[in-house]
């Protein structure tokens, strides 16, 4: 019984330690100007990973250093981009917000940061079939490129918010703008978890293992990149 005490009374010292440690790093980097910031395990010896409203950075345990940037990990002879995994659980608390076209074979599940006002985002929409039929299911999530205050903005919130989203973006797409525009809150989340992926145009493409792939790729490209 003493030694299961012993055992219980050393590994709460090391929680709270750990915490305290880690309450440490936050003040640090939110004296850098970061907010909302949130501590993990960093796959960094000697690191934490650290999520912010700025994004994802690993910061050294003593807070000497900070790594802003992809992170990458060799593994079977490839470099697997392992940066914003530490985002999944964010992303993929917003799927009952998404806007979804699923495979009926599926093989892949990406999520597709858009703006109803991008070119390549358009181009992507009409060959949803194409990606489907490859077992891709596409997952949509708002990203204004103009930022929130803008008509664009709006009219996605309204899109996002009605009854049938599909039939929504599926009109717009088609240049059939909503005329009902809305105040941009369910597009704010979207938007905001976007920049800390590190988007900055559209479309931007992430990977079930949160792997952001920048811009426009062909179906058969894509499924050739997920593939791999």
């Amino acid at each position: 019984m003493k030694k299961q005490l012993a055992t219980f009374t050393a590994l709460s010292l090391l929680s709270l330690s750990a915490l305290a440690d880690d309450t440490r790093l936050q003040k640090t980097l939110e004296g850098m100007g970061a907010t909302n910031v949130k501590m993990s395990d960093s796959v960094l010896p000697g690191f934490k990973t650290a999520v912010s409203d700025q994004g994802v950075v690993q910061i050294s345990q003593d807070g000497r250093y900070v790594i802003q940037g992809q992170v990458y990990e060799l593994k079977n002879g490839k470099a697997v981009d392992i940066t914003n995994r530490a985002l999944l659980a964010e992303l993929n608390a917003l799927s009952n917000e998404m806007i979804v076209y699923p495979a009926k074979n599926e093989k892949h599940v990406v999520t597709v940061f858009m703006d109803i006002t991008c070119h390549y985002c358009h181009l992507l929409h009409t060959k949803l079939k194409e990606y489907n039929d490859l077992g891709i299911t596409i997952r949509y999530l708002a990203f204004p490129r103009g930022g929130m205050n803008t008509q664009t903005a709006k009219q996605m919130e309204a899109i996002w918010t009605a009854k049938d989203t599909v039939f929504a973006l599926n009109e717009a797409e088609n240049g059939n703008l909503p005329k009902e525009v809305k105040t941009p809150n369910i597009v704010k989340k979207h938007y905001e978890l976007g920049i800390k992926f590190g988007v900055t145009g559209t479309p931007n493409i992430v990977t079930q293992s949160g792997e952001l792939i920048a811009g426009y790729l062909e179906p058969k490209q894509l499924l050739a990149a997920l593939n791999d």
